[in-house]
């Protein structure tokens, strides 16, 4: 048997870049409509009430069913505690972090967290999709937004 000191195949790394991003929603068609009420552009590839696909300025965004999804990744069906992760929106000003946190309220959000300064020097707010899943909303003044709108990294 062969150690991995004396395998004679190149392991291969992970790709450091993420290329969809899938929430587990308990309403498919209700979710969508939400996330189109905050703007966010529907592809022709979704599947009305099965699976929706959103165009970003970086990876894609989908909506699929919370027990489908488990089913799919082998993982506990989910129950309605708080979910361990959030996703993220930079945006260039903090006047920016308010319109979007009112934008996302106004089109059924809860606001978890009030845009406030931050310790680090940014400023920051949460909001809840319907399905619970958060979004921080952020202005970091050390990461200047390119182009498409995504963080340069110093």
């Amino acid at each position: 048997m062969l150690s991995h000191r004396t395998r004679s195949v190149p392991l291969m790394t992970v790709p450091p870049r993420i290329s969809l991003v899938t929430l587990g929603v308990r309403d498919v068609a209700a979710a969508t409509a939400f996330y189109e009420r905050i703007g966010f552009e529907l592809s022709e590839a979704s599947v009305a009430g099965e699976v929706s696909f959103f165009r970003t300025g970086g990876a894609v965004l989908a909506l699929w069913g919370a027990d489908a999804l488990a089913d799919d990744a082998r993982l506990p069906r989910p129950t309605d505690h708080t979910r361990s992760s959030a996703l993220a929106i930079n945006v260039d000003s903090r006047a920016e972090v308010d319109a979007a946190l009112a934008a996302a309220e106004q089109a059924g959000a809860r606001i978890t967290r009030p845009a406030e300064a931050t310790e680090w020097g940014g400023y920051n707010g949460y909001f809840a999709d319907p399905d619970g899943h958060a979004w921080e909303v952020a202005h970091n003044p050390f990461w200047p937004l390119d182009e498409r709108g995504l963080p340069v990294l110093p």
